[in-house]
């Protein structure tokens, strides 16, 4: 994989004035807002790095965070579906920012699981304008998975952080500039590091990485499951089974989270390899890192599992 761009985020001196208090939802958005926030204050987080947002329970403290919250950063309803009703009924004196409506994020479609017959049937834009309603049914919520959507996710967190928090202005400019170069670099770095691998087919474990693949190019072919805490039936197994071997899959890829004994029912006999892929940065500190962690570390995995010494 390219080499690893060097950090350069110097940020804004650190604040005499107290930042707002700022809760994000998961790992991926509260490194985003991070790295706004750099020099000025920290935001917590609700699911930290290692839970499943797919089986979170809140805690006490969460509840406490989130009532005493000027801010709260979320993808928006569907998606964390457990943050709804705390949301509504303890951040009522917050500014809720829902990503998935931000000014320039590009939300997919989201798609069923098994095999998808091919991309140019699932993979279309979402229109927020006239499909608001419908966010939990067909929009896939990962949008942080394309840099493009993580630069139009930080210039939205640095807007709303501005105008709760006018006197640290531009230090949030500032930072956000700072993040949009890096994710740039990254994209670019991304890209020249996945070409290789456009053509090899894979299967994820669930519909959790559509954007890498439609940013880049990527070539996964079905998904063992539609949510890691619905178990797939038998008809679905042996569908994606028949398409690992038609297709000669090289690979199908766990999460950290859900690493089950189906993968290697699924890989036998056939010539697929099994890897990780973990999208939500499940195994990385919490901080302004995490975010390009988090997607050199989905590269390093594809690569290592579809490159060149691959089956």
């Amino acid at each position: 994989m390219a080499a690893a761009l060097v950090a350069a985020t110097s940020g804004a001196g650190a604040s005499a004035i107290a930042a707002p208090k700022v809760v994000a939802s998961i790992p991926p958005v509260a490194s985003l807002a991070a790295g706004v926030m750099r020099g000025v204050g920290a935001p917590v987080t609700i699911i930290p790095p290692g839970a499943s947002l797919h089986s979170f329970s809140m805690k006490p403290s969460d509840a406490r965070a989130l009532d005493d919250a000027d801010v709260v950063v979320w993808i928006g309803d569907g998606f964390e579906a457990f943050l709804e009703k705390p949301i509504a009924a303890l951040a009522d004196r917050a500014d809720v920012l829902a990503l998935i409506d931000a000014p320039g994020v590009t939300a997919l479609k989201g798609r069923d699981g098994g095999v998808w017959e091919s991309h140019s049937e699932h993979d279309h834009e979402h229109d927020h304008d006239h499909e608001h309603d419908d966010h939990a049914h067909d929009v896939d919520g990962h949008i942080w998975l394309d840099p493009a959507n993580a630069k139009a996710i930080t210039f939205a967190i640095a807007g709303t952080l501005s105008a709760r928090d006018p006197a640290n202005a531009a230090a949030y400019a500032a930072n956000a500039a700072t993040m949009a170069e890096r994710i740039d670099a990254l994209d670019a770095e991304l890209a020249a590091a996945l070409a290789p691998i456009k053509s090899r087919p894979f299967v994820v474990f669930h519909d959790a990485t559509q954007y890498v693949e439609a940013k880049y190019g990527l070539n996964a072919v079905g998904a063992i499951t539609v949510s890691p805490d619905r178990p797939p039936g038998a008809r679905r197994v042996a569908e994606i089974k028949a398409r690992i071997g038609s297709l000669q899959a090289a690979c199908v890829f766990a999460e950290p989270q859900f690493e089950p004994k189906l993968v290697a029912t699924l890989i036998e006999g056939t010539p697929a390899k099994a890897g990780i892929l973990d999208p939500e940065g499940s195994r990385l500190a919490a901080g302004p890192e995490l975010y390009f962690q988090l997607m050199r570390g989905l590269a390093t995995d594809l690569l290592t599992c579809l490159g060149p010494e691959g089956p």
